[in-house]
């Protein structure tokens, strides 16, 4: 896609054909035509698969789907609801950690980093993998939605049980075809509304997300989720 992007060997195999096809040429040559009309995109090109990289196929534990990155100038890093290290919390992460202290009594970190749960097996994974600064959703409908779904159905074609957590309408859509434990299938996905102050107190406070999925994984022999973030390192070793 790009020169200086970083993907891990395990998903490039399994996700060729889609990296060969037509749409993602069309979808690189957008990109290259908004960089070339002098436009801010984010997150930089070394990060936008940053969520594969971190989260090999085979280590995959659970999935946490988001729609776009943040637009905002130093926030988006190429994971879901994750920001940079200094920048401050974005509010539905902040709802994502209220609910995680009244589920599992874990206080909230002073940062918004979350790769210690990507490189402990959670896909944070956007639908769209770029925007254009200050222009939120400006690249949906570009072909990302297309690559992401091939992600998501690599990830439910594994055999070992692993837990999806949709929040909101959007997530649920674009997820609806995962085989889940409640249609026979292997997999345990969770349903709640976005954590966004618009309707985290519809439902997604209280839905114990957290502790559901760690129950699922032990049951089936699989490790659980430290979701306990550490102390945030320096914003520039990040």
């Amino acid at each position: 896609m790009a020169t200086g992007v970083k993907l891990d060997a395990a998903w490039l195999e399994p996700l060729s054909s889609e990296f060969d096809s037509d749409y993602m040429r069309a979808l690189k040559q957008f990109l290259v035509a908004e960089k070339a009309a002098g436009r801010r995109i984010f997150p930089r090109g070394s990060e936008w698969f940053r969520a594969l990289d971190l989260t090999p196929p085979d280590q995959v534990r659970v999935v946490i789907l988001g729609q776009d990155p943040y637009h905002g100038e130093g926030q988006a890093h190429g994971l879901c609801f994750s920001v940079r290290p200094g920048v401050r919390i974005p509010p539905s992460l902040v709802n994502i950690y209220k609910e995680l202290q009244t589920d599992l009594g874990i206080m909230p970190p002073a940062h918004g980093f979350l790769e210690h749960w990507a490189r402990q097996g959670v896909l944070l994974l956007n639908s769209v993998l770029t925007v254009q600064m200050a222009q939120a959703a400006s690249h949906q409908g570009r072909g990302w939605e297309r690559f992401t779904d091939a992600v998501i159905r690599l990830v439910n074609a594994r055999a070992e049980p692993t837990v999806f957590m949709l929040w909101g309408s959007y997530a649920q859509k674009k997820a609806a075809f995962v085989d889940s434990t409640d249609k026979g299938g292997r997999h345990l996905v969770l349903k709640a509304p976005h954590p966004s102050p618009l309707s985290a107190y519809a439902g997604f406070f209280g839905c114990r997300h957290f502790s559901k999925a760690n129950a699922f994984l032990e049951a089936h022999g699989r490790a659980p989720v430290d979701w306990a973030l550490p102390d945030c390192p320096p914003r520039d070793s990040a």
